[in-house]
């Protein structure tokens, strides 16, 4: 997998290269993983929702064809672009998802922090009373068990996924909150959701540099990611 750190990055032509990565390539082309963080950006994903947006102010809204609904991006954020040919990797969406998840939940086992899923909500969340308690949530995803409305409960959201997935092959991905200014979460209803907490590794007593997580991330999604 070809590793790039791109550092700080305009959102816009990211994206844009994403997309002309994956039209253009072949069955040799091979996968890789950019890691990045934006300036501050509210996206939109396909199931977005004007309503969600409350006060934007100064902070711009760009539309995006990956799945999920707003989120937002900005500086002490590491973002994640792995670009993988599922098809030549031999596993389906479902199981890359949880693949991404667990490269998260494994990075911040890393730094001490427990990381959940929750059922029915893609991304990581953690305890705001006991980031590193390793008790399970009742709400996590449980086979068998009928899928509701999301219980977030006690929890804070630390991680974002957001996938597009064209002629078997990934581009967006997922954005792992470390040391930021959450104060633009405020501005929307996170991935669709009214009032679910924001926190980042910083606000639950982890103090790391983008740098540092960034590496930990990427060697965690290599690994979560082979074949």
């Amino acid at each position: 997998m070809d590793l790039r750190l791109l550092g700080r990055v305009d959102y816009g032509p990211t994206y844009a290269a994403m997309q002309d990565y994956t039209a253009t390539r072949t069955a040799d082309t091979p996968d890789a993983l950019w890691v990045c963080e934006h300036p501050p950006v509210f996206t939109q994903g396909l199931a977005g929702q004007a309503d969600h947006v409350l006060v934007p102010g100064d902070i711009p809204v760009v539309a995006s064809n990956r799945g999920g609904q707003v989120t937002y991006h900005g500086p002490g954020q590491v973002v994640a672009y792995p670009l993988i040919d599922l098809k030549r990797a031999g596993y389906f969406v479902k199981e890359y998802v949880y693949r991404l998840e667990e490269a998260v939940i494994r990075t911040l086992a890393h730094y001490g922090v427990t990381g959940h899923r929750v059922a029915g909500a893609p991304g990581i969340y953690v305890r705001l009373d006991d980031p590193r308690g390793h008790a399970p949530l009742p709400q996590r995803p449980q086979k068998g068990a009928t899928t509701g409305t999301p219980d977030f409960t006690g929890l804070g959201k630390i991680a974002a996924l957001g996938i597009k997935v064209s002629r078997n092959c990934t581009y967006h991905g997922l954005a792992l909150n470390v040391a930021m200014d959450l104060e633009p979460y405020l501005r929307i209803n996170p991935c669709g959701y009214a009032g679910l907490p924001s926190v980042d590794l910083s606000t639950i007593g982890v103090s790391v540099d983008w740098t540092d997580a960034a590496h930990v991330l990427s060697h965690k999604l290599q690994n979560h990611l082979q074949p």
